[in-house]
């Protein structure tokens, strides 16, 4: 079921993301995202030649996570070929932070705290949170079992649907299980590991 018919208005802007999930034929899995921010007006903008043009990207940005079936990172990649500053594509290759990390409990808080302010890029660290439901996508297994461990590495707490108070949950994972009427403590909550620390080799 759509939307409801809106009043009459008229379009300004497009934000576009588009993620993919490759098998690389090393056994490794590239996760990509691309998103372009497009106005359908003209934009004052020194820094790029007095202005953005209408239909023209404002933002034009691109990152690549090269990754195992156990979700760890080997490589990372991050373009920036359109932005509002000549400067900002110097953040870029900072996101190989990332590198050795691993999807999972606790990756999207150390992101936050890796790229916080400065020290990162907007738009490139939106880009992690579809890249990483997109690396769930991409290696879901076939076999109800291997679903079960992916998701209580992954995917446990992070939605309604897993959350460890659904029957589902005291099911296929009952050591990880817990009534809604039952306060999670620390101690439970530290039950699942948080394996986003660097991996040295």
């Amino acid at each position: 079921m759509p939307l409801s018919k809106p009043v009459r208005r008229q379009l300004l802007h497009t934000r576009q993301v588009q993620c993919q999930g490759f098998e690389r034929t090393d056994g490794l899995w590239d996760i990509e995202a691309h998103i372009t921010d497009v106005k359908t007006h003209n934009v004052d903008n020194a820094e790029r030649g007095g202005y953005v043009g209408a239909g023209e990207p404002f933002h034009d940005m691109w990152m690549r996570l090269t990754l195992d079936r156990s979700m760890h990172i080997h490589h990372v990649e991050a373009v920036i070929d359109a932005s509002p500053f000549p400067h900002c594509p110097g953040i870029a290759g900072r996101f190989r932070q990332l590198e050795g990390t691993r999807i999972g409990p606790g990756w999207h808080r150390q992101a936050r705290e890796t790229f916080s302010g400065i020290q990162g890029c907007t738009h490139l660290h939106e880009l992690l949170a579809p890249l990483a439901t997109t690396a769930i996508q991409t290696l879901w297994p076939s076999e109800e079992s291997e679903i079960m461990e992916l998701a209580a590495n992954v995917m446990l707490d992070r939605c309604h649907g897993w959350s460890r108070h659904q029957e589902l949950i005291r099911k296929y994972i009952p050591h990880l299980y817990v009534p809604a009427d039952t306060h999670v403590s620390d101690e439970q909550d530290s039950a699942i590991p948080d394996q986003s620390s660097r991996r040295h080799s």
